[in-house]
């Protein structure tokens, strides 16, 4: 089916509809690009899907689905044997986490029937769940910029160390700055950081009064930042000791990215399926929030839509309407005065269809049925602008003139405003 005659019977509208229900970047993807299917066996197991889906929202609220981070490029990362970032592990628990819960959802309730959800099964069971990896990043991560300290044991030791100095150099500068000799030539008596360095600020006429290297000035100029000669050691000490602190928080980050390497397939094949059952979901509560409801499928070629309503029409504006073909006429004319409601006639049952061919429950009443046609072609047009633009009408003569040479005795077409014109010899 082309792109144009689903834009005309507004297929793009309901799509954009349907985006809005889902709730993952991967769903809204899937939507984007979702196409009906002509297919009996492929329409039959898309409802089944929306169907079962539609059970569970009714029964156990929506799926606790949330708008889950894209770790496509840390998977590709893995692969390249990169260390990855604290924020891509933090990112990758989420993930696992959000995954564990959609899982849980669906095998942890024991208020349904799992037999009874044969077609979400194999979807829900496929999703991979670790909660040991999951709790294992969410311990050694505590936010995209703090490793724990219990990481490692030889991190630990580390910090520790720093501790011991950060208290000693700051009880050293402490006594510089209360000393009588030196409080003439402070600032302000506290104690800062320049360039991972701990210094005190200094009076600038008085900085050469001061034994200690320049770290930085104020943008006044007012006040140099001092690191004492006293506490030159020391500093050096915690610089080193950064240092190794660095190069502990790289090895355990290096091990974490090992550690999850073999699960990158899992890791892919949770991000489908979860897009998969996003998608689904979707369908089922955009289904309810129609009224719509699962339609008959006949092998006779006929349809029969019974209160049909347009479902980007309000409901308390659209007006329910009967159609029936395929039964005992195949070719349908409806007419009647402008503002009628024969285009809107048209596209509800061109669109209806489409839904069900997707995998949405269709807005109608109960007992009606559809058949599963090879296409659907559609020129639904303006009579105004044929009336005042020859070429708009060689356009719908154009579109007629293809569907005509598309056109197979299972396909279904829907003209509007169709027009003959004769000229007399």
């Amino acid at each position: 089916m082309n792109i144009k005659c689903l834009k005309t019977l507004e297929y793009d509208k309901i799509l954009a509809r349907l985006k809005d229900y889902c709730k993952t970047y991967i769903g809204k993807d899937k939507a984007s690009i979702l196409n009906p299917s002509f297919k009996k066996l492929q329409v039959e197991n898309l409802l089944d899907y929306t169907k079962e889906a539609t059970s569970l929202v009714i029964r156990k609220s929506g799926i606790p689905l949330s708008d889950i981070p894209d770790i496509s490029l840390y998977i590709k990362n893995l692969e390249s044997s990169s260390i990855l970032s604290s924020l891509s592990f933090l990112n990758i628990a989420r993930f696992l986490k959000i995954s564990r819960e959609v899982k849980e959802y669906f095998f942890a309730s024991c208020d349904i029937n799992l037999d009874d959800y044969f077609k979400l099964y194999d979807l829900f069971d496929n999703i991979y769940i670790n909660k040991s990896i999951e709790d294992k990043i969410f311990s050694i991560i505590l936010d995209e910029n703090i490793i724990a300290d219990d990481a490692s044991v030889k991190l630990s030791s580390i910090r520790r160390q720093k501790k011991k100095l950060e208290q000693d150099i700051r009880e050293k500068l402490n006594n510089f700055i209360h000393s009588s000799a030196n409080s003439k030539y402070i600032m302000e008596p506290i104690i800062t950081i320049r360039n991972d360095r701990y210094v005190v600020p200094i009076k600038e006429e008085c900085k050469g009064l001061v034994k200690g290297f320049i770290h930085d000035i104020s943008s006044s100029g007012s006040t140099v930042f001092i690191e004492p000669i006293s506490t030159f050691e020391l500093n050096n000490e915690i610089s080193s000791l950064q240092v190794d602190e660095d190069i502990e928080i790289e090895k355990i980050l290096r091990d974490l990215s090992n550690l999850l390497y073999p699960y990158t397939t899992h890791l892919k094949n949770n991000i489908n399926i979860l897009g998969d059952l996003d998608l689904i979901f979707a369908k089922a509560s955009y289904s309810l929030d129609i009224d719509g409801i699962l339609p008959q499928i006949n092998d006779d070629k006929y349809i029969n839509l019974v209160s049909a309503r347009h479902p980007l029409i309000s409901q308390d504006k659209v007006v329910p309407i009967d159609i029936s073909i395929g039964k005992s006429y195949s070719t349908l004319v409806i007419t009647g005065p402008n503002t009628g409601g024969k285009t809107v006639s048209l596209k509800t049952t061109g669109l209806l269809l489409l839904m069900a061919y997707s995998g949405l429950f269709i807005p109608v009443k109960e007992n009606s049925s559809i058949y599963i046609f090879d296409n659907i072609f559609a020129d639904i047009g303006d009579e105004q602008s044929i009336q005042e633009n020859l070429s708009t009408f060689s356009s719908h003569i154009s579109n007629i003139v293809e569907i005509t040479k598309s056109v197979t005795p299972n396909s279904l077409i829907l003209l509007d405003e169709l027009r003959f014109w004769y000229r007399p010899y």
